[in-house]
């Protein structure tokens, strides 16, 4: 098989679909890999280093995207990218479509096969290849609070963890799954005064049992959201529903009622946000105020930290990328229900539930298309 690997091209995205170590171990199972030109250079991973673990460079996405059976990417596809795309083309990268209508249409007019990488499942339970993106997101969530609370960025003029004598800021962090807990880990490090809020009472008492008395646990309710958002310094959004739209946990009323200069980070950004004043920034310009309320809403976070970022993904991509282009997209995912899950878009149909039921559009399940 022919794989591609096109720059990224979305604002201030600097990470890369697959790493040399990935390409090597594709081009090991005798596939032919090809990645365009300084589409690691911004992160350290030059042409050379390319070349040596044996790709293809080339010049224009263009040739990439019309030479290749598979493209590997970390963003989903600008209209630019999605108007190459052609029939029986398999993309691999993250999609995040149930907010986004506009690339669904088109990647349903494309005609290829689209597997997301957010709704893949593992074995263990949960979302392996979102997982590592999420454990980046929850920690830098902590540092861009941090930094948007102090009085320059337009917070409230707080030092995180206070100081003998001052008490420290109020953390509130929404939903215990894996973008909540690291950013939990962050801010209980530094000192902040914490409050986790989640509608798992098995998933509380987990944290409970690690963390005692530096945390507060509390059940979901909009009651204990509100109380909480209320008394926050700092709020971390980290709600998900595989697949679909986030729910919208934090109202316009809560936002006008919060403290001025409080900070709300919304990490459910790409799934279209969990706080109803939401709308996604870059890192360009990643902040704006609602009734004095900083909004951080920068859609790609981990892109901030792209080496990172990049080499955390491929760990949990490569697996399912050497299986795609070993056996072909059905092949591949007849065997494994998991991978099966991650696909969104297939052949002009919407084959992903959530997606389907959150844009209004007609599901078919992959298994019809399959058979």
């Amino acid at each position: 098989m022919r794989i591609g690997v096109p720059k990224e091209i979305k604002n201030s995205e600097f990470r890369v679909g697959l790493t040399p170590a990935s390409v090597r171990e594709l081009v090991a199972n005798g596939h032919t890999v090809m990645v365009q030109n300084n589409a690691g250079t911004a992160i350290g991973l030059d042409d050379d280093q390319y070349q040596a673990a044996g790709a293809e460079m080339v010049s224009a996405a263009a040739d990439i995207f019309a030479g290749a059976d598979m493209i590997v990417k970390v963003k989903e596809p600008q209209p630019a990218e999605c108007s190459m795309l052609r029939p029986g083309q398999i993309l691999y990268t993250y999609l995040h479509l149930a907010p986004d209508p506009e690339q669904t249409a088109a990647l349903v007019k494309s005609g290829a096969v689209c597997i997301a990488y957010e709704t893949i499942t593992g074995a263990g339970g949960g979302l392996p290849l979102l997982a590592p993106m999420s454990e980046v997101a929850g920690r830098m969530a902590i540092q861009a609070g941090a930094t948007h609370l102090e009085k320059e960025h337009g917070g409230r003029g707080l030092l995180l963890g206070g100081v003998p004598g001052v008490a420290p800021a109020h953390v509130v962090i929404i939903g215990a799954g894996v973008v909540g807990t690291n950013a939990m880990q962050m801010a209980v490090g530094l000192g902040a005064r914490v409050t986790v809020i989640d509608k798992s009472v098995d998933r509380l008492r987990q944290l409970d049992l690690v963390f005692g008395n530096r945390i507060s646990t509390v059940y979901s309710t909009a009651s204990s959201i509100e109380e909480a958002v209320l008394d926050a310094d700092l709020v971390i959004g980290g709600v998900l529903v595989p697949g679909a739209a986030a729910p919208k946990l934090v109202t316009r009323d809560h936002i006008a009622r919060m403290k001025k200069g409080a900070v709300i980070v919304d990490v459910a950004i790409d799934q279209g946000g969990c706080f109803e004043t939401s709308h996604a920034t870059t890192h360009a310009e990643p902040t704006y105020l609602v009734d004095g309320v900083v909004h951080y809403c920068v859609a790609n976070m981990p892109g901030a930290v792209a080496r990172t970022s990049t080499f955390a993904l491929n760990n949990a991509t490569i697996g399912h990328a050497v299986a795609l282009a070993n056996k072909g997209w059905k092949s591949a995912l007849r065997e494994n229900v998991h991978l099966r899950n991650g696909l969104n878009v297939c052949e002009g149909k919407v084959t992903y539930e959530a997606v389907a039921r959150d844009l209004g559009l007609a599901y078919v399940s992959a298994e019809s298309l399959l058979a």
